[in-house]
């Protein structure tokens, strides 16, 4: 019992695992924006690039990695450990490929509120049929006000055109995302160690393979007259908000509840506003600050009410014992 308490991770501690990755993949978007600009790369390709460059860093790290850590961590049985890897993989490669299709179909703000919106949906209902885990009156309230803080935040900028087809796609990526966040979950739930570390990179190696034929129809070597810059806008995308990012979600999202993940991951479009603002020159609006401060407050409130049931489960744990 000591053991696996010890070796578990805090939640504490996978709720800041969490944050700084919605954080970094928010970064993501910036530096997509900027390949966009000074190449011709479409944006499968680039998703290829990104899960290949992520596989190359965490396969150096594995490497790196103390031999001692690999064998304490590796205490997941196999068929577990396939499970994880494979739906991780391929849960990846479609929330990554049809989020994009959605976004060509039916445009940026409708792609991203229906896929970010829908996952929270998806996973509150997956993790109550699944794991039986309850929102609360507070999850609800926060849940709904992250999604009224992202309609805000996307949509705030003006009219845009739904089409059903793209409207699909959305629900497909996040369905994706969400089968992803529940899996995780579920297998991590038994408070057992996981190595998310190579869960990470098998699934990487997954998604690139999956990814290849859409890349090479797309056309996989993008022209650009600043191949430097964008090499480096590469490697930074692999690395920040790929590996690392990535790496630190599936460690933390097997302990912290699947709802709670779903909001907390909201954290990507606004670090996404304040770098469009910051960086890019984008106008600061009335509309970004309210969705900024809605998602803010939902995902402060829930990392509070994780942070209350998890003692809750501590002290009923000490007394039955």
């Amino acid at each position: 019992m000591s053991n696996s308490s010890e070796s578990a991770l805090s939640v504490g501690r996978s709720l800041l695992y969490l944050i700084v990755a919605g954080i970094a993949w928010g970064t993501a978007g910036a530096a997509a924006s900027l390949i966009f600009r000074i190449s011709d790369m479409g944006p499968l390709a680039l998703s290829f690039w990104r899960c290949v460059g992520g596989l190359a860093l965490l396969l150096g790290a594995l490497a790196l990695r103390p031999r001692r850590r690999v064998a304490r961590a590796a205490v997941e049985s196999r068929g577990r450990r396939t499970a994880r890897i494979l739906g991780t993989g391929v849960g990846l490669t479609v929330f990554q490929s049809a989020y994009f299709a959605a976004v060509e179909a039916t445009g940026l703000a409708v792609g991203t509120v229906v896929t970010l919106g829908a996952g929270p949906v998806l996973i509150a209902v997956g993790a109550r049929l699944t794991m039986g885990e309850r929102l609360g009156r507070g999850g609800i309230a926060a849940v709904t006000g992250a999604l009224a803080g992202l309609v805000v935040l996307v949509l705030g900028g003006g009219a845009a055109e739904v089409r059903p087809l793209g409207v699909v796609l959305a629900v497909v990526s996040a369905a994706g995302y969400a089968a992803i966040t529940l899996l995780t979950r579920y297998l991590g739930r038994d408070g057992g160690r996981t190595d998310a570390l190579s869960t990470t990179t098998w699934a990487f190696a997954i998604g690139a393979v999956g990814l290849l034929p859409a890349a090479l129809a797309e056309g996989v070597v993008p022209h650009t007259d600043a191949p430097v810059s964008v090499l480096l806008l590469l490697v930074y995308v692999a690395a920040v908000p790929t590996a690392l990012a990535y790496a630190l979600y599936f460690a933390g999202a097997a302990v912290v509840r699947a709802a709670t993940v779903s909001v907390i991951m909201l954290l990507e479009p606004v670090s996404a506003a304040v770098i469009a603002v910051s960086l890019l020159g984008e106008r600061l609006t009335t509309a970004i600050v309210l969705g900024t401060l809605l998602l803010l407050a939902a995902v402060t409130g829930l990392a509070f009410a994780e942070a209350r049931t998890a003692s809750a489960e501590r002290r009923r744990e000490a007394l039955a014992v």
